[in-house]
């Protein structure tokens, strides 16, 4: 999957918290997300519009582009976790300190289950049309 067509596909899915994501899916999004974050940080710093002091103080384009990316993201990590046939209540592990976004990173980085599982059909066989290493 491209990088366009990946942040592509999680924009139409923009609030689709059912299905699965293939990790290229997550993480060009990730990346994406990571950079557009960095622009509005410095275009906040440009125009004089960050609030508060400090390195880490939002402006008025970050917090535009946070709230804009936030439903996205949660979206496009629940689809992650199903593709490793997990719920997406596991999203919420990040909350303990520390160990929490360890075990979300080591879930966001494993392979997903091959074929269908209860959560839906394969990712890979939906793009590829036939089960990878199968053709």
């Amino acid at each position: 999957m491209s990088p366009v067509d990946a942040v592509k596909s999680v924009f139409a899915k923009y609030a689709t918290f059912g299905g699965r994501a293939r990790r290229s899916e997550y993480w060009w999004f990730a990346l994406f997300s990571w950079v557009v974050s960095i622009l509005a940080s410095v275009l906040d710093g440009a125009f004089g519009t960050r609030m508060g002091s400090g390195p880490s103080s939002l402006g008025i384009i970050g917090l535009i582009v946070t709230l804009a990316l936030l439903l996205p993201s949660l979206a496009v990590g629940v689809r992650r976790l199903h593709d490793t046939n997990r719920s997406g209540w596991w999203l919420l592990i990040v909350l303990v300190p520390l160990v929490g976004a360890i075990v979300l990173l080591v879930f966001f980085v494993m392979e997903g289950t091959r074929g269908e599982n209860r959560f839906g059909a394969d990712p890979k066989v939906a793009s590829y049309g036939v089960a990878p290493g199968m053709a």
